[in-house]
C-alpha cells in the first residue's frame, strides 16, 4: 500500500515523500500501553497496535529504493533521539529530517538534529512565538524550513491563522517558510502560497474511506493534483510585485490611450 501511495503521489505532482518514524516502546507513554484499540487486525492493546503499524529496516529499504527509482526524495519525521539514531544507523544516506510539532521543544533531539548538519523541516503547531524562537535557536548549523501548522486533525478554518506565515517570513528571513496543512479542502493551502509559503505539506491517501485516524484531513490523488496545479498557477500569477506595463498590455495601451 505504501508503494502504491508513493507512486500515486508522484503521479499527482508531489515533489517528495515524508513518513513518520517512531519506536513504540520509547514513544508511547506507559499509561497508554494496555488501553484497548479497535484495529484492522482486531481488538488489541495500544502498544501492540503501534508495533503493528511500524515498518522496520527491510520495509524502509524497499520504500527508499522505490523512491530513488522514481527520483522522489524521501525523508521522515523523527519522534525522539532513538528514532533519529535508528535512521542514522540504518539509513545514513537520509538527506534531511522533519521535527514534528509534538517534539518542537525536545532540546536533546534538537541538538542531535543540529549535529547531523542535514536540512531540517520543523512544524510549529501547538506553539507560541517564544516556542518557535527557542527551537530555531537550537538549530543554528542546518538549513531550516519552518512550517506554520495547526495540530488539529482536521483543523478548523477559523483557527488556521494563516497570517502567521507572513510573520514567520519576517522574523526568520534566512529560513524557508512553509505550511503543513491539516484542514479539509484545498483553499487554505493555496492561500498559504500567497502569504509566502514555499513548502507545502499535506497528508496523502488513496481513499479517504480507508481505515486510519488522519483520513478526513488527507488529500486523495485527484485533490492533490488540483492542489499542485493551483499552486503553480498562483506562483506564476504572483509576479515580482513591481508595477509596470506588461507585454500583453502594450496593444491595449496604444489602442486605449494612444500611447
Amino acid at each position: 500500500t505504501a508503494l502504491t501511495m508513493i507512486e500515486a503521489a508522484k503521479n499527482s505532482g508531489a515533489s517528495a515523500v515524508k513518513m513518520q518514524k517512531r519506536i513504540p516502546q520509547y514513544d508511547v507513554p506507559s499509561s497508554q500501553h494496555s488501553k484497548l484499540r479497535e484495529t484492522p487486525w482486531g481488538t488489541m492493546s495500544y502498544i501492540e497496535y503501534k508495533h503493528r503499524m511500524e515498518f522496520g529496516v527491510p520495509e524502509y529499504r524497499t520504500i527508499m529504493d522505490a523512491c530513488k527509482a522514481m527520483d522522489m526524495p524521501f525523508f521522515v519525521s523523527v519522534w525522539g533521539l532513538d528514532n533519529l539514531a535508528w535512521m542514522e544507523n540504518n539509513f545514513p544516506e537520509s538527506s534531511r529530517y522533519k521535527l514534528p510539532s509534538a517534539c518542537l521543544l525536545n532540546m536533546q533531539l534538537l541538538s542531535a538534529l543540529n549535529s547531523t548538519r542535514k536540512p531540517v523541516v520543523i512544524s510549529t503547531g501547538m506553539s507560541t512565538a517564544q516556542n518557535v524562537y527557542t527551537a530555531v535557536n537550537e538549530l543554528p548549523d542546518v538549513p531550516l524550513t519552518i512550517c506554520h501548522a495547526n495540530s488539529t486533525y482536521p483543523a478548523p478554518n477559523d483557527e488556521l491563522n494563516l497570517r502567521a506565515i507572513s510573520w514567520l517570513g519576517q522574523k526568520f528571513p534566512s529560513a524557508t517558510i512553509g505550511y503543513s496543512g491539516h484542514e479539509r479542502g484545498l483553499a487554505p493551502s493555496i492561500a498559504a502560497v500567497v502569504l509566502g509559503a514555499q513548502y507545502i505539506e499535506r497528508h496523502f491517501t488513496l481513499d479517504r474511506t480507508m481505515w486510519g485516524t488522519d483520513q478526513s484531513s488527507s488529500l486523495e490523488p485527484g485533490g492533490f493534483r488540483r492542489l499542485v496545479k493551483d499552486i503553480h498557477v498562483i506562483e506564476a500569477a504572483l509576479g515580482d510585485g513591481v508595477k509596470v506595463v506588461m507585454p500583453s498590455e502594450q496593444e491595449a495601451l496604444v489602442r486605449l490611450r494612444g500611447a
